[in-house]
This record gives structure tokens, sequence and C-alpha cells, in this order.
């Protein structure tokens, strides 16, 4: 690979610096979520989309809100519920009397960064509304498609405790999903933290009040994404992400195991945190630390591993330590 000139090098470098600066941002209104942050990252510099997973009141939403704000994004939220319409979320064809015409209303899909808060409490007609916007940046209304805007993620958040009145996501769903990223509970010393802003006046739906700021943009975002697409990768890291995906379908603790199309993420995932950690290449310890993310949603367990205690991260983690590393 011919190097890089000075002012590619520049760009990249002023790319990488403007969103490790998100760290500092977000972090004036999230306390101690960084892998979260991090994820969100990643899935924006690989243009893909990320399940939230995690108990109600751990800033899922203000995470998403203040991402969108440090990088002056458009975002929209749309809370799930089971009598939610498709075209509640795409938009839909409305009469106008004065002109005797339909025009089109566009949905809370046409924005930057779209927050489907609990996104498995709709049905799956209404789910399935996502699919397209999700895997071709565009919706079909009346038979006409309408491009979506760029940068375009979906954040979608589900509850893993509460399962009455919700409709599980289908496998072709999850697929779509780059990343599942989990949101744990804080540390004592973060909950603590937590405690004190607030009690010195901070309000979680003030942002610029909390001192959040735009660090980056759309064209930062752009030069990130082009300097992480020329991120090399040798055929030994190639072959090392395809017998990963392989052993989880030969995983006796699975039904199901990572499609190419899962592969394909984990390496895609892996060249944007080498290239976030100032590397122009991949290495097998890229790889080893999205593998939990970008593969935990794409296997099904056995039910009788399941009743046994077994996770898909459990799994996963056994197979990164079995598979053999290239050196």
């Amino acid at each position: 690979m011919s190097a890089p000139t000075p002012e590619t090098a520049t760009d990249s470098d002023s790319a990488r610096a403007s969103l490790e600066a998100l760290r500092t941002e977000i972090a004036k209104a999230v306390v101690g979520q960084d892998p979260a942050v991090t994820g969100l990252v990643v899935a924006l510099l690989c243009r893909g989309h990320v399940l939230l997973e995690g108990v109600p009141g751990v800033a899922k939403t203000l995470l998403v809100r203040s991402l969108a704000a440090a990088l002056e994004l458009d975002t929209k939220r749309v809370q799930f519920t089971p009598d939610l319409m498709p075209s509640d979320v795409t938009g839909s064809l409305v009469y106008d009397a004065r002109t005797a015409e339909f025009s089109f209303q566009p949905g809370p899909v046409f924005t930057n960064l779209l927050l489907a808060d609990e996104i498995n409490r709709t049905p799956p007609k209404t789910q399935s509304s996502l699919l397209e916007a999700m895997e071709e940046r565009q919706v079909t209304v009346d038979g006409s498609p309408r491009a979506l805007p760029e940068p375009f993620l979906v954040a979608a958040t589900q509850n893993p405790v509460e399962y009455e009145g919700t409709y599980p996501l289908p496998e072709a769903q999850l697929d779509r999903f780059l990343l599942k990223l989990t949101v744990p509970l804080p540390s004592r010393a973060d909950e603590i933290h937590v405690l004190t802003r607030h009690a010195e006046g901070f309000d979680p739906r003030d942002l610029k009040a909390a001192g959040v700021r735009p660090v980056a943009g759309p064209a930062e975002l752009e030069a990130a994404r082009a300097a992480v697409a020329k991120v090399s990768v040798s055929p030994e890291i190639a072959g090392y992400v395809v017998d990963i995906c392989r052993a989880t379908r030969e995983s006796p603790s699975l039904t199901l195991g990572v499609s190419p199309r899962g592969a394909t993420a984990l390496l895609s995932t892996a060249r944007a945190w080498a290239w976030l950690t100032g590397r122009d290449y991949v290495t097998p310890d890229d790889v080893k630390a999205l593998a939990l993310p970008t593969l935990r949603h794409r296997i099904h367990l056995r039910p009788e591993a399941e009743m046994e205690g077994v996770t898909p991260d459990s799994v996963i983690n056994s197979i990164l330590a079995h598979v053999p590393v290239p050196r």
C-alpha cells in the first residue's frame, strides 16, 4: 500500500482528534459509559446501527442525545408502543385540500440519528418499517423511494429484563444492527458522581447548560470514514475473522452461528477500532476487542445451553480462547 500524502495524513489525524474529543464532551452529560460511546462512534464510522440494551435509567437516551449534540447532528426520538404504525416512523402521504393533491409528510426517520426507544415494544409490522431504512438508507412510500440524510444511524434501545408485552426482534432484523452494546448500571463512584451533578443543578434536558458543544461534524466524520477505508487487512487477519465466525456455526451450544454478513461486520468494526487507536492496519487484538459487541446478537443459544447458564458472551469468549491467533 502506498504511503499517505502529508495532506491526507493531516486530515486523518485531525478527524481522529475530533472524534476522540467526543468522549470529553459526552462525559459532561453522561458518566462512566465509555464503551458505549466508543461503540456508537465505531458504528458511525462503519455506517452501521446500534442496539443498546440496559435497564431503564442508565442514560441510554441521554447518551444518544449527547452524541448528536457533540457531533452537531440532527436527532429525533420515537417511543415505540404496541399501537405505533409504520407510517408513524417513515412518514405518509397527506391530502392537501387547498391544492387537491397528496404531499409527502416525512416521518421521524428522516434525521441523522434516530433513537428508537424500546423497539421491542412495537409489533413486527412496525419493526420491519425500519428494515429498508437501515439497509438501503431510504424509505419507500406509495412506490416512491426517498433517500435518507447522510449520515444516518439508528440507535435502538431495549430492556433486557421486562418481556411482558414485548415483541422480540426477529433474527433478520437483529442482523441489521452492526453492534449490540450493553449499558450497565454505574459503579458506586460513578453513581455518586451522577448524584453530585444533579445536586449541583444538572438538567439532562438542557445539554447546552451542561456545556456540551459540537466538537466535530459531518465533514470530520466523512474524513474519518475515508481514513478507515484505507486501513489495511492482511490475509491472515481475514482468515482469523473467518475462523472465529465458522467456529460459532460448529458450537454445540448454538442453534445459529454467525453469517458471512456478521464476518464482514466484524472486519469493518475491527478496522474502525484500529484507526481510532492510531494504526493503519488491523491486529488480532482489534478483532478480539470488537468480537463481543459485533457478534453477540448474531448467534442463538440452544434451550438446554441457556438453562445451564450459558450466555452468548461466554460462547464467544470460549471461541476466542480456542481459535488460533495469527502471528
